[in-house]
């Protein structure tokens, strides 16, 4: 005979729901038979869940089970075991951001190693960058010009970062640009003669200038003999130099140093300290008097000496000079184009190349810009100015002429500058009196006027006292070349 057990029910906590419907779990086996069997509560299906209904109100949803990430284990985790896991991700990431630094590590060290040679190169005179081939000749409504000054303009140089042209002429006055623009920023005008005492500024015809590589100094040179020092920035007077017996034809800071060197008709070198306000010392030797002067970064300058037809290479801290001899005329222009080797222009019409290491010139090229006159009478056209693009193989000449073949002529220099290739040439009305290259060699600005910088042996009535602005254009870049030399 069986036995029937009777069990009372319980509420169960667990497993019952909320508000008013308590109603017990229905047994597995339930049914017509009436028999009973062990009690299970069997676990809500999320998928027969997915509908609530909305007559209870006080029943909460069943929540769907959430799914597990692909990052997270199947099993639940001590706490030791998340760590652990955690820890192996965090160096998987250091491990790849070290890859990564590792990469950029090797390009920037090729980078700077690179930048290295090159400085170990240009302190050695032996950096040739190969652009000349990759500069295109500007259109003539390309070419900015900029007039400001009443007389002829005689100099003008760039500042380091290209934003700004300085220029002076024989009205004595000085103009700073805004290159972007080509608007004046500052005007300092010049001075009648005789009245030096009371006015701030040149009263005689300003010659030459020079910038600091930084950008703080100016310095101007006149034909009274006096050179004077400006704060770059706001064209505030600082200082006054005197000592040269004769014009002082020539400026030029040393690289990277407030020291000033100064050339003159007195046939004298002098070395200054700007920062001191100080006079240093003065060299002589030249037989005539000086043209140009020009410097880098080494203790020592170049100077052109006029009619004594020499180049001499002044080494200051050893006060002693290398004489070197080329041009059958009168030297009235010389540029570094590094720390061995210039460029320099006669008026036999001439440019010639030069290393300091040798006494003659590399290469020269004769009647560089024409000639003019009868035929039978012909005279080539006088170089007044050069200027070199640094460590590279591009320089450039300027000459004067009638309104209609005077030019500008850019050069390619040969392999270790042992020649000159023209490049094309840019035509400009007047005496071509300075140039100068931009330091990223975008543009090139020359300064011209109706007279020699020097002297009033002509005038051009036609021609106008201005500065060009002519943009040098590259082809699309092949990477830059670097000739090292044997």
């Amino acid at each position: 005979m069986s036995s029937t057990f009777f069990i009372k029910k319980k509420e169960n906590p667990k497993f019952a729901q909320k508000g008013k419907n308590t109603a017990p779990l229905k047994r597995k086996g339930d049914g017509d038979s009436g028999a009973k069997s062990k009690v299970r509560a069997k676990k809500p299906n999320p998928r027969h869940n997915e509908e609530i209904s909305s007559d209870s109100e006080t029943e909460s949803p069943v929540v769907p089970r959430k799914r597990q990430s692909k990052e997270e284990p199947d099993y639940d985790e001590t706490p030791q075991e998340k760590k652990l896991r955690l820890a192996k991700r965090y160096l998987e990431q250091l491990k790849a951001q070290e890859e990564d630094k590792a990469e950029d590590d090797n390009f920037e060290t090729d980078l700077i190693a690179g930048r290295l040679q090159e400085e170990v190169l240009e302190q050695k005179g032996k950096l040739q960058r190969l652009i000349a081939k990759d500069i295109m000749p500007p259109d003539a409504s390309e070419i900015r010009v900029l007039r400001g000054h009443k007389l002829p303009i005689t100099c003008l140089v760039i500042s380091s970062d290209d934003k700004y042209i300085y220029s002076a002429a024989k009205d004595c006055s000085i103009i700073k640009w805004d290159v972007a623009t080509g608007k004046k920023l500052h005007t300092i005008p010049g001075g009648r003669k005789g009245t030096d005492n009371r006015h701030v500024g040149h009263t005689a015809h300003i010659l030459c200038m020079a910038i600091s590589s930084d950008g703080k100094y100016l310095a101007t040179g006149d034909v009274n003999r006096l050179i004077m020092i400006w704060e770059a920035e706001t064209l505030k007077h600082l200082y006054k130099f005197t000592g040269h017996k004769g014009p002082v034809s020539g400026l030029s800071f040393r690289k990277g140093t407030h020291d000033l060197y100064s050339a003159s008709h007195d046939r004298s070198v002098k070395v200054w300290n700007v920062d001191e306000n100080a006079y240093v010392e003065t060299l002589f030797g030249h037989q005539d008097a000086i043209t140009g002067l020009d410097s880098l970064s080494r203790e020592l300058c170049v100077t052109a000496g006029g009619r004594d037809r020499s180049v001499r290479v002044w080494k200051i801290a050893e006060e002693s000079q290398l004489v070197f001899h080329g041009h059958e005329g009168s030297i009235d222009c010389i540029q570094l184009i590094n720390e061995e080797h210039m460029i320099t222009g006669a008026d036999d019409g001439s440019v010639s190349l030069w290393s300091v290491n040798k006494k003659r010139p590399l290469s020269t090229v004769k009647k560089a810009h024409g000639c003019h006159g009868d035929a039978g009478l012909e005279q080539p056209h006088w170089v007044s100015s050069v200027a070199a693009l640094h460590n590279s193989d591009t320089v450039a000449s300027g000459a004067f002429g009638c309104s209609h073949n005077s030019h500008v002529q850019l050069w390619k220099c040969g392999q270790y500058y042992r020649g000159l290739e023209p490049l094309f040439s840019v035509p400009v009305a007047g005496f071509v009196n300075s140039l100068k290259f931009s330091n990223s060699g975008l543009f090139l600005v020359a300064g011209v006027g109706q007279e020699h910088r020097l002297g009033r042996w002509w005038r051009l009535k036609e021609a106008k006292n201005a500065i060009y602005i002519i943009p040098l254009k590259r082809k699309l870049p092949d990477p830059e070349e670097v000739q090292i030399p044997e």
